[in-house]
């Protein structure tokens, strides 16, 4: 394709499909059909490959740690709930307390 961008390529595509009367206006129309799409591009906010491939890679990241977090809580949460059965802490209810 040499060296073409893929919308010049199909900028050049639909100017070359234009009716023989506008040939002569084939270098205008793309260069107004390429600042329209620039333009339009532009203003979706679109993000590289490079930048994408960088974000997905800090969430994958973020999402590692996450789950290592999570599996900590959890055996934490474990850890307390063997504590306490084995090791239960003492009531302060006397309404059950037996007479002596």
């Amino acid at each position: 394709m040499s060296g073409l961008n893929p919308f010049e390529s199909v900028i050049r595509g639909l100017s070359s499909a234009l009716p023989e009367p506008l040939k002569a206006m084939q270098q205008e129309f793309e260069n107004t059909a390429k600042q329209a799409l620039e333009g339009a591009l532009h203003k979706m906010n679109l993000v590289t490959r490079e930048e994408f491939d960088v974000q997905m890679a800090v969430l994958q990241k973020t999402r590692a740690k996450l789950e290592a977090l999570e599996q900590q809580v959890a055996e934490l949460e474990q850890h307390l709930v063997a504590k306490n059965v084995t090791h239960p802490t003492p009531t302060s209810n006397t309404s059950n307390a037996s007479p002596t």
